[in-house]
């Protein structure tokens, strides 16, 4: 009888992950290193093999779970289903084994009644108060655990993993996230200290073996124009922090109707950072002036856009006669925004407006929802660039500059309060 080769399935890179049976399996890494793949892969394989384990898989907030984790532990039944048909041939398939739920969301495995439940921290009652029906919930997996910026959060969570396992089965944590700053608890709790219940690594898309050329092409751009982007996204490096321009930057949900009912006073404001090599940021939220709260609800980054593209990205946002503050560098591309039905207008230049303006938000406190990952990257890296001696200047670091200037144009009005203009210095 032909035989399945696990590594045809899963790939390379992850055989020490694979194997350990700890407490706590922490993986960080860049972009495409294929973490969240293998982890899903690894649970529906173990699920198979461990009749009694049952799963929880856990976000910051509920509803981005099922385009991310329940999306990839699909991708992984798949996956395993093909492998065993070219094996066996169709009899053998086991796919429809798997019974997948959207309302609850929820996936049973149909032979034994094991269940993958999925949570998100934003209803911590539901996370805490998990019971399981049949078998031990054995294993949680925690995806984009950057985003969980509170480490009580995660204690909470571990104490609810408990009770006794059958022989031969282990309860276990696996984290996931893209290392965005070097002030994360995670770095100091699971990184800067040696116990032998912890296992944690740093994967890269050096270890995907299935990308693409263009995959390939994009990080080699990075590697060329973009060095400490590249050292975070393409070999899963932690932000360094030293020097960071926005002090007080944190991930919670930000529902934007909801804050509005329970305080009116807030304001909209939605920016426009024009790119084409660089990303075109579009960022959008709400500002509390009274309490110096910038919500950040709403973004779309993509580099490489036509006008045209940007208009129908906005629009499909739902947004039009909403006013949209852009870099009035590019005032061709804001009077084409205008034709297209938006409401744009520039926001105005003038001597030492860049250093004002962040300033003036530098007052503030930034929540940013984990819709908007690529925001709150930015955030986390935006630091004041270094001279040729390697001594803080008083400039901003291009790098990851796209989201802060949208939100910097987005509150011109704020800022700037007809006193100031803008100008920007890179």
């Amino acid at each position: 009888m032909r035989k399945i080769d696990l590594a045809s399935i899963v790939g390379k890179g992850y055989a020490s992950f694979w194997s350990f049976k700890g407490r706590y399996r922490v993986v960080k890494g860049s972009r495409a290193s294929k973490k969240s793949k293998t982890i899903a892969l690894w649970y529906i394989i173990n699920m198979m093999l461990n009749p009694e384990a049952n799963l929880l898989v856990i976000r910051r907030t509920g509803n981005t779970l099922r385009d991310s984790c329940y999306a990839e532990l699909l991708w992984a039944i798949n996956r395993i289903d093909k492998a065993f048909v070219d094996a066996y041939g169709p009899k053998a398939s086991i796919a429809d084994k798997w019974d997948p739920k959207l309302s609850p969301l929820y996936i049973t495995y149909k032979p034994t009644g094991q269940k993958i439940l999925f949570r998100g921290l934003d209803d911590a009652q539901k996370v805490t108060s998990t019971t399981i029906t049949k078998g031990v919930l054995c294993w949680a997996w925690i995806e984009e655990a950057f985003q969980v910026t509170d480490e009580t959060e995660f204690n909470k969570l571990d104490g609810s993993i408990r009770g006794e396992v059958p022989d031969g089965y282990f309860k276990q944590l696996t984290f996931s996230f893209n290392p965005w700053s070097d002030r994360s608890w995670l770095k100091r709790r699971f990184f800067d200290v040696k116990d032998p219940d912890i296992f944690a690594i740093t994967t890269t898309y050096l270890q995907n073996e299935w990308l693409d050329e263009a995959d390939r092409r994009y990080f080699d751009n990075l590697r060329e124009n973009f060095p400490r982007r590249y050292r975070i996204e393409g070999l899963g490096e932690w932000g360094i922090s030293e020097g960071l321009i926005y002090e007080r930057v944190e991930s919670a949900p930000v529902d934007i109707q909801a804050l509005i009912k329970a305080n009116p006073a807030l304001e909209a404001w939605y920016g426009i950072d024009f790119g084409f090599t660089d990303p075109t940021a579009f960022v959008g939220g709400l500002i509390d002036t009274a309490n110096r709260v910038i919500y950040i609800g709403i973004e779309w980054y993509k580099r490489g856009v036509t006008n045209n593209e940007i208009a129908d990205a906005i629009k499909f946002l739902g947004l039009k006669r909403e006013q949209i503050y852009c870099d009035s560098a590019e005032p061709k591309s804001i009077k084409e925004l205008k034709d297209l039905g938006l409401n744009t207008h520039p926001a105005t230049k003038g001597q030492d407006s860049v250093r004002h303006g962040i300033q003036y938000l530098q007052n503030y406190r930034f929540v940013v929802s984990p819709n908007c990952p690529d925001t709150y990257e930015s955030l986390c890296n935006y630091v004041w660039k270094k001279d040729k001696d390697g001594k803080m200047t008083d400039v901003p670091d291009h790098e990851f500059s796209h989201g802060p200037d949208a939100i910097r144009y987005g509150l011109d009005r704020f800022i700037n309060n007809n006193s100031f203009k803008w100008q920007k210095l890179y």
